[in-house]
């Protein structure tokens, strides 16, 4: 089963170095005295960084609090092509989250997090889990990577599952981070200039979502030597666009949604989010490609989290 989430396939360019003091972007939760918490329910890996194992702790180095749940536990990821561990079950999911809410814990989850979604039973169960957060603290949202796809690679995922997260689990999303393969899934379009993105993510929004990231955009409009990010609202859109490096990374986008929702929860202001999370993402990618690793270099580069080293501007399109 293929549960790697949505890499950036992309040649390495030098992006804007950040020049004096460098901003502490975790600041804000330890100044306002309240601890931001996300429920997690993504995969685990033990050696490397996707899933839970980085989404869990680039949330917990932005000082956010994590209750991470596990679908299932490998050793690595799929993409080495063996790989060993269980898969845990809907009801292990369930069982997991009800121990939590009977510490009295729900009530204080201000988000819940997920990621691949191995069958229509683990994705029942993460939203049953949803629905749980949002009966003890209304003002929960839910954040949804819906992992289905990726240009060059068609759909690796569960026969099922695409059209399951399609019509019953993006229309249940508040904040939902499709890659563009999996926006045009989604909505049902063919995305191939700026204007072709943001009306699809309009029919995203339509659906149900009130924020939609789009990851690892490309379009003919926008400028080849980069990657873009693209952040709306039914009010507002805004795109940030990195320099391409020549690398595929497995974990980057479970950085990303996670940075993403952080930033949201935080701001409440999408253009911050999205211009934080370009930073903090292609920092990472950058010290992970300068070190030649494979995996993410996210516990090496770590306060690249909280001072990223390169600095991205947004700017509206919309």
């Amino acid at each position: 089963m293929g549960f790697i989430l949505q890499h950036s396939t992309t040649p390495v360019n030098v992006a804007t170095r950040r020049e004096g003091p460098r901003v502490d972007v975790g600041a804000q939760w330890r100044e306002n005295g309240r601890m931001t918490t996300i429920l997690s329910i993504q995969s685990s890996v033990a050696f490397g960084h996707v899933g839970n194992s980085a989404a869990a702790f680039t949330l917990m180095r932005m000082g956010v609090e994590t209750y991470p749940v596990f679908t299932v536990h490998y050793s690595n990821t799929t993409g080495y092509g063996s790989w060993r561990g269980p898969v845990l079950s809907a009801q292990d999911v369930m069982d997991v989250v009800t121990g939590v809410d009977e510490r009295g814990a729900l009530a204080g989850v201000d988000a819940v997090l997920s990621g691949f979604q191995g069958s229509q039973e683990m994705g029942d169960a993460i939203l049953d889990s949803v629905r749980l957060v949002k009966t003890r603290n209304p003002r929960a949202v839910y954040c949804c990577d819906p992992v289905m796809g990726d240009v060059g690679r068609g759909m690796y995922v569960a026969a099922g599952i695409p059209e399951f997260l399609r019509d019953t689990v993006a229309p249940a999303a508040d904040i939902i981070t499709p890659n563009q393969f999996e926006l045009d899934f989604l909505t049902g379009r063919t995305t191939r200039t700026l204007d072709d993105l943001l009306a699809a993510t309009d029919d995203m929004l339509a659906q149900g979502p009130s924020t939609v990231l789009v990851t690892s955009a490309v379009a003919d409009d926008l400028d080849e030597q980069t990657i873009s990010m693209l952040a709306a609202t039914r009010e507002e859109a805004w795109l940030v666009s990195t320099p391409r490096i020549d690398q595929v990374f497995t974990g980057s986008g479970d950085v990303t949604s996670a940075a993403f929702l952080a930033h949201v929860l935080s701001s409440g202001r999408v253009d911050v989010a999205l211009k934080n999370t370009a930073d903090i993402v292609y920092s990472i990618l950058w010290a992970t490609a300068q070190a030649g690793r494979r995996e993410l270099a996210l516990v090496s580069a770590q306060d690249e989290i909280v001072h990223p080293s390169h600095s991205f501007e947004a700017r509206r399109v919309r």
